[in-house]
């Protein structure tokens, strides 16, 4: 059974929008760790959505569900931008 097309939906929007949002903090598109971390706080902030092929939720998402889908993304990386660097900002001063 070949399950590498299997993917969390959430993923690659995830990435993009931590990407888009970094470019308001300069500081972190040089540390990659911190993006990472990012990436990974934002996705556990949201339910997971596992398809084969990213046409596959889109097909069967009404514009109302993938528009709070794509709110919901937007939330999570904002969340996790703060979140991280408040978590640096308390190590930093350790």
């Amino acid at each position: 059974m070949d399950i590498s097309s299997i993917h969390n939906w959430y993923e690659k929007a995830v990435f993009a929008t931590v990407m888009r949002q970094a470019q308001d903090f300069p500081h972190l598109l040089d540390n990659e760790d911190a993006l990472a971390d990012i990436a990974c706080v934002a996705l556990n902030r949201l339910p997971p959505r596992y398809i084969r092929h990213d046409v596959d939720l889109a097909f069967f998402q009404t514009e109302r569900e993938r528009t709070e889908s794509e709110r919901a993304v937007e939330e999570a990386v904002e969340f996790a931008i703060g979140f991280v660097q408040a978590r640096n900002a308390m190590r930093a001063r350790c």
